[in-house]
């Protein structure tokens, strides 16, 4: 696939004339693709204005250690009040919150469409035709911490096999279904490119265990504001509904097959470029 190159790059040696200091490190959580997207969207959009952006891929823990060190500027993934709730609780006062940019994410069991079963207190029973495995992410997720001390206690799981290594993996195997007509349950969330390009459905949560809905936030190193106070203010102001988040995870990670993001992200500007001025204005 070939993609022009819509957004020139700044000459060597230039940076932003703002007053902003010019190189910015954002952590971002593996496996994690509505932090992928929106983390190499504003590298992006920050590089098209001069700054030096580099994206470092890190589990949650290293995120928010790396963040309250200094070692990362932003963070640009944090799912709040449930999900990971435990690290603010840890590394909060050593980091600073600059809002939410998206308040309609929510944790889920999804199986597919046609699945015997609507709700996660049916699983139990029925588990023999999900091969009597619920396939999840990485082991330190937010996710997986509410999946091991919540939902299998709640709905008597304890019996089927929990399979957690990465998103990846997770979604490898959700893709084998699908494509052989096999029932699958996988941990999920919403908001995720696999509910645009898979028939499957979320399991009802009935006794609340993965949550309630929650929003995603951007966090800082505390001295962030002070070397950056241009860039604070726009991450700041920063919003992005979920249809819009769609269409970008939707090209970066089912329209195109590679991992070099930066020509596919300046096509996707390029067609949404209203919406992307005003993150600056």
């Amino acid at each position: 696939m070939v993609v022009a190159n819509l957004i020139p790059s700044p000459a060597e040696g230039s940076g932003p004339d703002n007053g902003d200091d010019a190189e910015v490190t954002i952590g971002v959580f593996t496996g994690w693709p509505e932090g992928e997207a929106v983390s190499e969207l504003w590298k992006a959009i920050l590089e098209e204005k001069g700054y030096t952006v580099n994206l470092e891929y890190v589990d949650a823990v290293a995120g928010y250690i790396g963040l309250s060190q200094g070692r990362y500027d932003l963070l640009l993934d944090t799912w709040l009040p449930i999900t990971h709730a435990q690290y603010i609780e840890e590394y909060g006062d050593q980091i600073t919150q600059l809002g939410a940019w998206n308040d309609e994410a929510v944790l889920t069991f999804a199986v597919n469409a046609d699945a015997p079963i609507d709700s996660i207190d049916e699983l139990a029973d029925h588990a023999d035709e999900f091969g009597n495995t619920i396939y999840g992410i990485e082991p330190g997720a937010g996710l997986t911490a509410a999946t091991k001390d919540n939902v299998i206690p709640t709905y008597g799981l304890e019996g089927m096999e929990y399979i957690t290594s990465s998103t990846p993996a997770m979604l490898a195997e959700l893709d084998s279904a699908m494509s052989s007509g096999e029932n699958i349950v996988v941990t999920l969330w919403r908001p995720h490119w696999a509910y645009d390009e898979y028939d499957i459905k979320d399991l009802e949560d009935p006794e609340g265990t993965l949550g309630e809905t929650e929003s995603i936030y951007s966090f800082s190193s505390q001295e962030f504001g002070d070397t950056h106070p241009n860039v604070t203010q726009w991450i700041t102001d920063f919003k992005m509904d979920s249809e819009t988040l769609y269409s970008l995870e939707n090209a970066m990670f089912n329209e195109y097959d590679g991992n070099d993001y930066g020509p596919i992200v300046e096509e996707w500007i390029s067609e949404n470029q209203e919406y992307v001025d005003g993150l600056t204005d």
